[in-house]
């Protein structure tokens, strides 16, 4: 009786539960223990309480506590419980929600509210519709559709080429507001590299296969050296401020004629070469391999010399006389041009790989002659003994 009377008053206990025979009710957040004693021999009974939720646990065998006698194992058999609770059965999905207001009487009131213009305007709505999905479904059931599709997709996706295209003349244009992120730059290159390496002969052979693929990632990994230095210097790929006249630039008119040169180079290439699958493999392209490997490690290795020597990957600090600039006076033009005329040598083109090294060495020669008055003008006399020393710009022994 003490003990009853000392847990009914405990508020040690953060529940309230009651014991009826061999059932116990558990009822959480209760801050008190609600026990009653039947009987002397120490049975209890639950006051009836209503809450939202309750457990009841059912033992095998009646139980005291306060019988001494009995075993702790005997006192707590394992127990059978089951729970219930009160659940919403309102619907949360806000379509389900909106098609219970859905009726017969709504839709009249909508098209009762209708005016001719709404009437015009969604009858022509429809009737596109309609037609769109007539000439779907029309070329859907064509055989000669599956034909086109099947052998554009594994040939040449000439639809793909113009979508790139379209897109990276849209990044280009927030590229030149500089508004264009990482992904947007990249695209610009992408498009670009496509339409030099894919589509000329993908044009004029009707499928891809060997160097166009190989040449096409060759083309990014190589002007990505640029941006992989900033990474390597500074952690990032952005450009850093710098003093404006070091971005030594050509009128538009050149860039435009020496972009246009360079693609009509590429075309040239294309319909010069033979067809593809005629293009020797194996052991005869080891040399053009090695030309890759040559141009891919020039360029590099220029770029990261004039980085070490240069504020920001662009202002010069010094003269770089090290690396492929012992050679040369401009490596990274060289580079570029043993690029074009790798990829050539591949396509088995040499009256356009003459074309293109022309209109690189037109280009490079007025740029070059810019970029050296600025270095003599910041040098002075450094910069012009390296020249007399290093007396070719871009061939070495020839020019």
């Amino acid at each position: 009786m003490e003990v009853a009377k000392a847990l009914s008053h405990s508020k040690a206990v953060s529940f309230g539960f009651s014991i009826v025979s061999n059932s116990v009710s558990l009822r959480p957040f209760n801050k008190h223990f609600h026990a009653d004693i039947l009987n002397n021999d120490g049975r209890f009974h639950r006051r009836p309480i209503h809450i939202g939720s309750q457990l009841n646990c059912y033992y095998g065998k009646q139980f005291s506590l306060l019988k001494p006698t009995r075993k702790r194992a005997d006192l707590l058999p394992t127990p059978r419980c089951s729970g219930a609770g009160n659940s919403s059965t309102e619907p949360h999905n806000p379509i389900e929600m909106h098609l219970r207001g859905f009726s017969a009487e709504s839709v009249k009131a909508a098209l009762l509210q209708l005016t001719p213009i709404d009437i015009v305007k969604w009858s022509g709505i429809l009737s596109i519709i309609a037609a769109a999905t007539k000439w779907t479904v029309n070329t859907l059931f064509s055989p000669f559709f599956w034909m086109y599709f099947s052998w554009s997709w594994l040939f040449w996706p000439w639809f793909v080429a113009v979508l790139i295209a379209f897109y990276g003349l849209h990044c280009f244009g927030k590229h030149l507001h500089g508004e264009a992120n990482m992904f947007e730059q990249l695209a610009i290159v992408t498009s670009a590299f496509t339409w030099l390496t894919l589509v000329p002969p993908g044009f004029f052979n009707g499928y891809l296969e060997g160097w166009p693929f190989v040449f096409f990632f060759v083309y990014h990994y190589f002007f990505f050296f640029n941006v992989s230095i900033r990474k390597r210097l500074y952690g990032d790929y952005f450009t850093r401020p710098h003093d404006p006249k070091w971005d030594v630039n050509l009128p538009m008119t050149s860039r435009l004629v020496f972009s246009a040169g360079i693609m009509v180079a590429h075309w040239l290439a294309a319909f010069e070469g033979p067809e593809l699958h005629r293009i020797p493999g194996g052991w005869n392209n080891l040399g053009i391999w090695a030309l890759i490997l040559t141009t891919l490690l020039m360029q590099y290795n220029a770029t990261l010399y004039l980085a070490k020597y240069s504020e920001n990957v662009v202002v010069p600090t010094a003269v770089v006389q090290f690396g492929p600039y012992r050679w040369v006076r401009h490596p990274i033009y060289s580079s570029t041009m043993l690029l074009f005329v790798t990829n050539f040598l591949a396509l088995r083109a040499p009256l356009s790989l003459l074309f293109v090294v022309a209109v690189c060495l037109l280009y490079y020669r007025q740029k070059a002659k810019l970029e050296e008055a600025l270095m003599v003008e910041t040098f002075g006399e450094s910069y012009t003994q390296y020249a007399s020393k290093v007396k070719y710009k871009f061939i070495p022994f020839i020019y």
